[in-house]
């Protein structure tokens, strides 16, 4: 599973590693959000989802 999250020291769109699906509070409840690492510079990432 190849998910692509904005890299902020590579400044662009890369392929996340070990991409995993987290919790976290939100507006009204839990919010879905995606953590992993770049795979060119090894900078932690992180994507906000939509709902289920």
């Amino acid at each position: 599973m190849a998910d692509t999250a904005y890299c902020v020291k590579c400044r662009e769109k890369r392929d996340m590693k070990d991409g995993k699906e987290v919790s976290m509070p939100g507006k009204g409840g839990e919010r879905r959000a995606l953590t992993g690492t770049c795979a060119v510079c090894g900078t932690k990432m992180f994507k906000i989802l939509g709902k289920k």
